[in-house]
């Protein structure tokens, strides 16, 4: 027998034919000596039966159990009337069997072949073929495969060009750490695998190639969560001859056509932009989810002279003040407020000051240290309504916006405010070109050091000034996660050297590093960027999903291990002999 159709494509317009299917066995159900089994491929569910009359086929049947492999053959027939089942795409036929062959059996199963049942997460890795058998996880690969395959029709309609680059490539030890490969041939040298393509995408810009993209792989040693892998997927997007408005014009036509043609969704464009510094102070984060309000607001010149010592010492000691109304908060009692100054005590904030706003006005025990007039402009500045509760942090910024930020989602999501059913895209840009390193005392590049600075802050950036520099930078976010980032590069090499020269890096030290690159900017290099979008990141997102290791087949675990292959495992003394490389034991290991 050979297939001639998938068990999820059999329709109406098949009856009265005889079809092959093959499959597992999803589920058997004996009803008066009439034999149902529903077979499944990848592609759905088929109501097969079988009957008495035919003896041999049915005796056949009796021994068939959960996930044996079989293909059969059969007419198919519509349904008896009454036994219709609208939960199933082929709820209206069945397939009578003639003819079957049973292609393998199974062991007893670790866990069942179900949507429903809840495995742990070590067991579903360990069984990953089996995991990875179940009806809705085949779903987000199909989901997956396709969405790679409308983000490949949408570039190569654009004129952009597939090229890949190398996986053995040298460490360039700027932001997380390398995954290095030992040379077999050159004993004492390493190969890195790359955490992106982005020096070799610059230079394919340097080599003509004017549109480039690629969907990647990238590996990055780095501690795992639920966003995060040591390998991971990567759309790797770069042009010449642009600025921001072009890079982020392709970005907003691939997203939508993806979601229309994937989930049928209208993505509205041009996406929303708000610069890196209201992103900060609104939404206390430079990925702010906006499917909710609740913005931030900043209270540091109304209440830098207010009576209460604890906001005016902050204000005096260079720090903010900052407010958050949450609505209809005024119900948490005072135990539930202390939860929340705890919360936010984990990003460094000292105490959390409150106040709930009643019919009568502002209550709290910090009430009678504000003149009237103070708490009106709290309340009419938040838009603040009885029964509110406004909860206010002070401290150096830092704390401050990254404790309310917090603060703003975890209400968020403990209120249900957050319409789940959404997809808000948005910019941020205007980041700062760098940021200050207090361990190191040196400017570090905000995203990566070949970032172009905007054109009104090149002609007098120095290290004094290098704080308030702007980047042509821009990130893409959907629901509060940061599905992509980008900028336009520098494809000068003076304009690199002063860069350079401000973050401390020497001129050996980037000859060293970036030297192929460096050397290429001085042949021609056009003007050119590009931008990067986390795929597995966008694929989890459009399916609802917290995390990537449920659209990534063969993912590690928070340990950074495989159960499935248990790697990583210790290799032969051989092998390491022959990469010249030696085992050093810890002491801690003895």
């Amino acid at each position: 027998m050979k297939r001639n159709s998938y068990c999820g494509y059999v329709r109406e317009d098949n009856i009265g034919k005889d079809i092959v299917v093959c499959g597992w066995v999803h589920s058997r159900r004996d009803h008066g000596g009439v034999i149902f089994i529903d077979l499944r491929d990848r592609e759905g569910l088929l109501q097969i039966v079988f009957q008495p009359e035919n003896k041999e086929v049915f005796k056949i049947a009796e021994g068939l159990r959960s996930e044996y492999v079989v293909s059969v053959k059969g007419l198919v027939r519509k349904r008896p009337e009454g036994t219709l089942n609208c939960n199933m795409r082929t709820g209206s036929i069945e397939l009578v069997v003639s003819e079957v062959e049973i292609l393998n059996t199974c062991s007893e199963l670790p866990f069942e072949i179900s949507d429903y049942r809840e495995i742990s997460e070590e067991l579903r890795l360990k069984y990953r073929y089996l995991d990875l058998r179940r009806p809705n996880f085949q779903k987000n690969f199909i989901i997956r495969h396709k969405v790679a395959n409308e983000i490949r029709n949408f570039l190569n309609d654009e004129s952009f060009l597939e090229v890949e680059t190398p996986f053995l490539t040298k460490s360039t030890p700027e932001g997380a750490r390398d995954f290095l490969v030992p040379s077999r041939l050159h004993h004492g040298s390493f190969f890195a695998l790359p955490q992106s393509p982005q020096l070799f995408k610059q230079i394919l810009m340097v080599s003509g190639f004017d549109k480039y993209y690629q969907i990647t792989r990238c590996f990055r040693d780095e501690d795992l969560r639920a966003d995060r892998q040591l390998e991971f997927t990567q759309i790797d997007i770069e042009m010449s001859f642009v600025e921001e408005d072009d890079v982020m014009g392709v970005i907003e036509r691939m997203l939508s056509r993806v979601f229309k043609n994937v989930l049928n969704i209208e993505i509205k464009m041009p996406f929303k932009r708000i610069s890196h510094a209201e992103a900060m102070l609104c939404y206390g984060s430079d990925k702010p989810d906006t499917r909710f309000e609740m913005k931030i607001k900043d209270f540091s010149t109304e209440l830098k002279e207010c009576g209460f010592s604890v906001f005016s010492s902050v204000i005096s000691n260079g720090g903010v003040i900052r407010g958050l109304c949450i609505p209809k908060g005024a119900f948490f009692s005072r135990s539930e407020i202390d939860r929340f100054a705890n919360f936010v005590g984990e990003y460094g904030a000292k105490g959390l000051a409150w106040m709930k706003i009643t019919e009568f006005g502002a209550e709290s025990n910090i009430v009678k240290y504000f003149k009237n007039e103070e708490i009106k402009i709290i309340i009419s500045k938040l838009e603040a309504k009885s029964g509110d509760l406004i909860v206010f942090l002070a401290d150096e910024e830092k704390i401050v916006v990254q404790g309310l930020g917090a603060l703003r989602l975890k209400m968020g999501k403990e209120l249900g405010l957050i319409e789940k059913s959404k997809f808000n895209f948005l910019w941020v840009v205007d980041f700062p070109l760098m940021e200050w390193d207090k361990e190191e005392q040196r400017w570090q590049a905000l995203h990566h050091p070949f970032t172009s600075p905007q054109q009104q802050d090149l002609a007098s950036l120095n290290n004094e000034n290098a704080g308030i520099a702007k980047a042509k930078a821009y990130d893409v976010v959907l629901n509060g996660i940061e599905l992509g980032g980008g900028s336009i590069r520098i494809h000068r090499s003076d304009v690199q050297k002063r860069i350079f020269n401000i973050l401390n890096i020497s001129d050996e030290s980037a000859k060293e590093k970036f030297g192929f690159l460096l050397d290429a900017l001085t042949y021609g290099a056009p003007p050119h960027g590009g931008l990067a979008l986390g795929f597995d990141r966008m694929c989890a997102l459009m399916i609802g999903k917290d995390s990537i290791r449920e659209v990534i087949a063969f993912p590690k675990t928070q340990k950074a291990l495989d159960p499935l292959s248990n790697a990583p495992v210790p290799v032969s003394e051989k092998q390491l002999k022959e990469l010249g490389v030696q085992i050093v034991v810890k002491q801690t290991e003895l």
